[in-house]
């Protein structure tokens, strides 16, 4: 019994060698097969890129502490403006404090008042901090902005200076639109468009346009916006104590779009007229009884009471081009249109 199975194995093991010997085939070997994809001699991955540039394009150098310099000479900075009775309520957002703005620029609103308001500061305006990437320092928008003062005219300000016309715009419409009819009631002392209709003049849109001798331009059509910028002028290269971060507007802007050689922003004498002019029509409201000077305050300010429509439309125009405080240089043809217009209006 036990040789029998001896002898199976031995005959299974021949036929092993038989099959073994039928599928090998004589002559010299074939060549090796490529690698696999990822194999041993694959390609090498692609650097990335080293995690220092992205610091690096704000924290080279001195270019940051340059930054913070030119913004301690801004406006911007001074807490008490930001602070000073509004920075704290929500009915005031998104200007009058760093909180007010992030939370509007990311929420939509301000989610209630708040109880310890700061000024602006860099990351005001930029994202800062957030993906840690190329763009990490990007404003926090460029789109344009639906004026505050009517809800439906869009104001197009260009690109980054979109981000200025979320604050520089009227906040109440002018009197015929707010309320169409033959008188306009005048209900506080601070009455207007507010603090920063800069966008307002700029554009040539939302002031009182008083039928007159003198045509408004197009809409849209001012120079400065159509070739020039609010970041073009009051951010151009920081030189002599103008410009950058600083966002006073720098006169060797002026110089190079104007081909002068200016020393101050009384181009052509359109300053000095505008000045005249606002006086002119200040002292016209005075007369009729519309505006007064508060000693304690040093400001003229409206009276309270009701008044025919072309007077109420006369005050918005003098105080929201006043509060623009560029005196006429924004937009020289439509403030100088509207100023002539309303004085003539009022003879």
């Amino acid at each position: 019994m036990k040789s029998l199975s001896i002898f199976k194995l031995a005959t299974l093991a021949f036929f092993c060698l038989i099959i073994v010997a039928s599928c090998t085939k004589e002559g010299p070997i074939g060549p090796a097969g490529l690698n696999g994809e990822n194999g041993e001699n694959g390609a090498d991955g692609r650097d990335g890129v080293d995690g220092n540039v992205t610091c690096l394009v704000c924290h080279s150098g001195t270019n940051m502490e340059q930054k913070q310099a030119e913004f301690a000479m801004s406006e911007h900075s001074v807490g008490a403006i930001a602070v000073d009775y509004a920075g704290s309520q929500a009915r005031c957002a998104p200007c009058h404090s760093h909180e007010q703005f992030v939370q509007v620029m990311t929420l939509g609103k301000v989610a209630g008042d708040i109880t310890n308001p700061s000024a602006w500061e860099c990351s005001t305006c930029h994202g800062i901090h957030k993906t840690f990437e190329g763009q990490d320092f990007a404003l926090r928008s460029k789109d344009p902005v639906v004026s505050n003062a009517d809800k439906v005219t869009v104001l197009e300000m260009n690109g980054n200076s979109n981000l200025c016309a979320v604050c520089h715009q009227a906040r109440t419409a002018e009197p015929n639109t707010a309320s169409p009819g033959e008188t306009f009631r005048i209900s506080n002392t601070h009455y207007g468009p507010h603090h920063g209709p800069q966008a307002n003049v700029v554009s040539g849109v939302g002031f009182s346009e008083i039928p007159g001798s003198v045509a408004y331009p197009e809409a849209g059509s001012n120079k400065h916006l159509a070739q020039a910028s609010c970041t073009g002028c009051h951010m151009a290269p920081f030189t002599n104590g103008q410009g950058g971060h600083s966002f006073i507007p720098n006169v060797d802007a002026c110089n190079a779009c104007h081909n002068a050689n200016i020393d101050d922003y009384n181009y052509g004498g359109v300053q000095t007229e505008v000045h005249e002019l606002l006086v002119e029509l200040r002292d016209k409201l005075v007369e009729l009884g519309v505006v007064e000077y508060i000693e304690a305050d040093a400001a003229f300010e409206p009276i309270v009471g009701t008044y025919p429509m072309v007077q109420a439309q006369a005050y918005y125009n003098w105080i929201g081009l006043e509060e623009d405080r560029s005196l006429g240089a924004h937009n020289p043809k439509y403030v100088k249109a509207l100023l002539l217009n309303t004085i003539e209006a009022l003879q």
